[in-house]
């Protein structure tokens, strides 16, 4: 099993492109009337738990992101060291 952190973020950015498209699938599935002000089964409390994955879901992409440019700094500095 090789655990590098480059397979770290790539499982970051994995789970968190799924989680976004699921909030995303959620959102754009709530009732809404045609004058789009919302219907009477449209519960503002449904909308809260959607953008908070879609918030995680960014939180987890920039973890990613920041694994990646650890992980290239890091490789500069050995091969520097061993030039």
């Amino acid at each position: 099993m090789d655990i590098s952190p480059t397979n770290s973020a790539l499982n970051l950015i994995n789970g968190a492109q799924h989680k976004s498209a699921e909030a995303a699938h959620k959102i754009a599935t709530l009732p809404i009337k045609n004058d789009e002000v919302g219907s009477s089964e449209f519960e503002p409390l449904d909308i809260i738990k959607p953008v908070l994955s879609l918030k995680e879901a960014e939180f987890e992409t920039s973890a990613a992101v920041k694994i990646l440019e650890t992980e290239k700094k890091t490789i500069g500095s050995l091969l520097d060291i061993k030039a």
